[in-house]
């Protein structure tokens, strides 16, 4: 029995979308991460710095990260890693700006990098983050 060209040529594609899939599947990749609300935001911070209790939660208004202060006033920077969001306790090197309606929040760590997050109350989070150098 021999299998027409065309009907030969649509297995392959099939079989190679297939292969293509298994292979995001494998390397995790997936769509950005988002945070909807608050409780998404402590979740993540749980599995980022582990017993981090935030007092007080500012989240990105498209979900793509958030900041978060606990009652000591240390300040820990949600951001997109993967299909998950990744964690650092700002330190007193870190730095923030305004541009625009967006805060720039560089951790001076060269592997984390900056985060660019549109907060609601931005100058209140100005303030906290610059807390941390006195």
């Amino acid at each position: 029995m021999e299998l027409p060209p065309a009907l030969l040529q649509f297995l392959g594609s099939l079989a190679a979308i297939f292969a293509l899939a298994g292979v995001a599947v494998w390397l995790k990749l997936g769509p950005a991460p988002r945070l909807a609300d608050e409780t998404e935001a402590r979740i993540a911070a749980e599995e980022a710095v582990s017993g981090f209790e935030p007092v007080a939660i500012g989240l990105d208004r498209d979900g793509r990260g958030a900041l978060l202060r606990d009652a000591a006033g240390r300040v820990l920077l949600l951001r997109p890693h993967g299909v998950h969001f990744a964690g650092r306790i700002l330190s007193g090197v870190a730095s923030v700006r305004r541009d625009g309606d967006m805060l720039v929040i560089d951790t001076a760590e060269r592997r984390y990098g900056a985060a660019r997050l549109a907060l609601d109350d931005a100058s209140a989070w100005v303030e906290a983050i610059e807390a941390i150098k006195s």
